[in-house]
């Protein structure tokens, strides 16, 4: 188990929300805010909180925009935040299957 390190697990990504964000994110590139939600099964509110912290890390861009007199917010998945994404299932690999190092 020399590959052990959790440190190695990217902590912004590994929460339960931002994990199925980065998930659903890494096939459809960019979703909107409703889809995410219901996808989820999200809170307006959690799902915001959850979307700021990713956002900060630069792993997602938010677009809030109109559409007519209705707001659209859709979120995209950055390359820094597949990169991250990346990094963070081959660390998950590593910690379940330390023989796949």
């Amino acid at each position: 188990m020399d590959d052990f390190d959790i440190d190695k697990i990217d902590e912004v990504i590994h929460g339960r929300l931002r994990l199925g964000v980065m998930a659903f994110l890494s096939t459809a590139g960019t979703a909107e805010f409703g889809e995410l939600k219901k996808r989820l099964s999200a809170t307006d509110g959690n799902l915001s909180v959850h979307l700021r912290k990713l956002e900060e890390a630069g792993y997602v861009a938010i677009d809030k925009s109109f559409a007519g007199r209705k707001p659209l917010t859709r979120v995209t998945l950055t390359e820094a935040g597949r990169t991250a994404f990346i990094g963070y299932l081959d660390a998950m690999t590593k910690l379940v299957n330390p023989m796949h190092s």
